[in-house]
């Protein structure tokens, strides 16, 4: 008997039939589309997105080349060189993050002694060429200076300059 409704369900397009059903219920409901440029979606206030360099108000690079977030980072995607100045202080000078290979975890946010390395909440970003994945020191302090209101707001802090 019960191969005989086997038959004849799969006679009368039984699965078929359910699928109409469940596409006939959603069909007239309302959307859920969002219209990506007008519209954004709300993010969490955790969400950690494009990572950037802080300066001081001065205008001097925070980062002072301890090499903690390399160490830190689980995908190995931060490059570090340094070398002393002239005044004793260390400073980097080669400061590399691979895109590619970024967790955003936020571990080397974490571990940064001076809050030089933040991961921001920009998330709209792209790579159009190869190699433009690995953000060098240069970009990295662009786009700290850029969004400076932006990630001292994050952080509760008042924007030291602009």
């Amino acid at each position: 008997m019960q191969r005989l409704i086997e038959i004849l369900k799969s006679f009368a397009l039984w699965d078929l039939l359910q699928g109409l059903q469940l596409t006939g219920r959603y069909l007239f409901r309302g959307k859920t589309t969002i219209q990506y440029p007008e519209e954004k979606t709300p993010t969490s206030p955790r969400f950690r997105g494009l990572h950037a360099l802080r300066r001081y108000p001065n205008g001097e690079e925070r980062c002072i080349a301890c090499k903690l977030c390399e160490a830190v980072c689980p995908a190995l995607a931060i490059t570090i060189e340094s070398e002393p100045r002239l005044d004793g202080s260390r400073r980097t000078t080669l400061y590399e993050i691979d895109m590619f290979k970024c967790v955003y975890c936020g571990f080397c946010e974490e571990a940064c002694p001076v809050d030089s390395i933040v991961l921001t909440s920009f998330a709209d970003y792209h790579i159009e060429n190869r190699g433009e994945n690995i953000f060098p020191k240069e970009k990295l302090l662009a786009i700290g200076d850029q969004y400076e209101p932006l990630i001292a707001k994050d952080r509760k802090e008042e924007a030291p300059y602009r």
